[in-house]
């Protein structure tokens, strides 16, 4: 049996636990360590959301426990408060207030003052959010619409850029969500996050990587255009396909310049379906906003060449466990999973209803875009095709 078992956690055992948090392990894996279960490292975690508390200092401006003995001295010795603060250089009005709040000159102990003076110390200041009502409803307003913190942070300061007091950062509400103890935005509210943990992980936390297919006659992503890279031409969009329980697909397209997004319903993921399915959507823009796609290698892709045929659109493919060439893409996916979670039916879904997602993910503010929209971005690029 190991030798944590039975016992709460030491000073250091929780600096190391933190730290092994940090750096991305599990709670199982955690738990292994310290001989407890996952639930006992959670209930140690799970109080502050999964964010690593900071460690307490005392004021460098606060008394120390060696002038807290001064007082006492010079109490006992009967000496003024004016000389005793002298002694100390410290103000009058300080050693006064010490001692008040502290039982007066009859009760006064130095050590027991110091402790005091710990314990008051635990009142958190209050966040901006606690503080700004108007501030407050504002953020909530917009997390119910399913803006993430970053967007609510950019989208305040560029309609308030004079105004700091309506200035707040993301980390701000991140932590008034996550730790709940602040008491200033409902726990309720976390569900509109697209992550749906009640903890803050660890971005070193691994991610999985999936396989594959094979395809013919495909162009790699390397003879791709370099005026493609720089994202400064619009008109070349990033394509994957994201999963459902019972062999469920939708199809997702996203404009690298405006990281415009684009959803297509696919009744499966065999590639007659999917090929057919981006060549409607492609006919549905102009020739000047639609000149390549990128797609990973899977083998929905297979028929890449009916897709070019009969749209005039340029397909390179990513090389093989490479989602960052596809960067937007990915991203969008993973904005998605707040409308599609993992595991859920994805057929049924109608196209109405994915165009009205994609409405809301282009009407939100990207911090990549200084906050303007994709579909601010995207309505600029078409006003140009006229």
């Amino acid at each position: 049996m190991s030798r944590y078992c039975g016992r709460g956690f030491t000073a250091s055992e929780k600096r190391e636990l933190w730290e092994r948090w940090s750096k991305g392990e599990s709670l199982k894996s955690i738990g292994r360590c310290f001989g407890k279960s996952s639930s006992s490292i959670y209930g140690q975690i799970s109080p502050y959301g999964g964010i690593r508390p900071k460690p307490r200092c005392r004021s460098r401006l606060a008394l120390t426990l060696a002038e807290r003995e001064d007082i006492s001295r010079g109490i006992v010795l009967g000496l003024s408060i004016r000389s005793i603060a002298e002694s100390l250089s410290r103000s009058a009005s300080t050693v006064s207030r010490e001692i008040s709040r502290n039982g007066g000159c009859s009760e006064y102990r130095a050590a027991q003052a110091d402790q005091n003076a710990w314990d008051r110390s635990r009142r958190a200041k209050q966040c901006k959010l606690a503080c700004n009502r108007l501030l407050r409803y504002k953020v909530e307003r917009k997390l119910k619409l399913n803006w993430s913190p970053t967007q609510i942070a950019g989208w305040l300061k560029r309609h308030h850029p004079e105004d700091e007091s309506y200035h707040v950062s993301h980390e701000t509400i991140y932590r008034s969500l996550f730790v709940q103890a602040r008491g200033v935005l409902k726990k309720e509210l976390m569900k509109h996050l697209r992550s749906k943990r009640t903890i803050r992980r660890s971005k070193q936390s691994s991610l999985k990587q999936e396989g594959l297919g094979q395809i013919t006659n495909m162009v790699s992503i390397r003879e791709r255009p370099a005026s493609v890279e720089d994202r400064a031409v619009p008109g070349h969009w990033e394509g994957d396909l994201i999963c459902g329980s019972n062999n469920s697909y939708i199809a997702t397209l996203v404009e690298r310049h405006s990281r415009y997004v684009m959803l297509a319903k696919v009744n499966n993921r065999d590639t007659q379906t999917v090929i057919s399915a981006l060549i409607k959507h492609a006919h549905k823009l102009p020739r000047e906003l639609y000149k390549s796609l990128t797609w990973d290698q899977g083998k929905e892709m297979a028929d890449h060449q009916r897709f070019t045929l009969a749209t005039d659109i340029d397909v390179y493919f990513c090389d093989p466990k490479s989602p960052w060439q596809r960067g937007s893409n990915e991203n969008t996916n993973g904005l998605l999973r707040q409308y599609f979670p993992k595991r859920t039916d994805l057929s049924v879904h109608s196209q109405t209803e994915l165009n009205r997602v994609a409405r809301q993910l282009n009407e939100r503010p990207r911090e990549t875009l200084e906050f303007e929209t994709p579909a601010e971005r995207f309505s600029a690029c078409v006003a140009l095709t006229d």
